[in-house]
């Protein structure tokens, strides 16, 4: 068992210079309807939303590549905590990694939007040294070392 960590952090006035300029196609882009109406076009809280799905995209290994925005939704529970939900190839990722029990904090203070991410991962652990190795090779290939 493994740990899938994610963290990210974004400027709230970024995503309120993106909003003004292209918010339609903003919103339609990167949030689900369900968290589109949660957050009510409040600046912040659509901020701390598109840093957790930064988050959870990295937890997941992928980065930006490959995933949709509306891929990942983050919604309240009852009492307020987010949870993440995964969907298409989000979830099919997820899968494929054992990823189970994904927990997520959101924070926003000043101009800042920060989410971390935390999951479970059943696969086996990684060969770090042999990740490292292909590494190397890799960078002596390319005349780096």
């Amino acid at each position: 068992m493994e740990m899938a960590v994610g963290i990210d952090v974004i400027v709230i006035s970024r995503v309120q210079k993106v909003l003004q300029k292209h918010p339609e196609r903003f919103l339609k882009r990167v949030f689900t309807p369900e968290e589109v109406a949660f957050c009510r076009s409040r600046v912040p809280e659509l901020a701390a939303r598109f840093a957790a799905k930064e988050a959870v995209m990295k937890a997941l290994g992928t980065g930006a590549r490959g995933l949709a925005w509306r891929e990942i939704e983050v919604l309240p529970n009852r009492r307020g905590k987010p949870l993440v939900y995964l969907h298409g190839l989000a979830k099919a990722r997820g899968e494929k990694i054992g990823m189970r029990g994904i927990d997520i904090s959101l924070t926003h203070e000043g101009d800042l939007a920060i989410a971390a991410v935390v999951g479970i991962v059943d696969a086996p652990p990684v060969d770090r040294e042999e990740h490292r190795a292909r590494l190397v090779e890799w960078l002596k290939e390319q005349g780096r070392l």
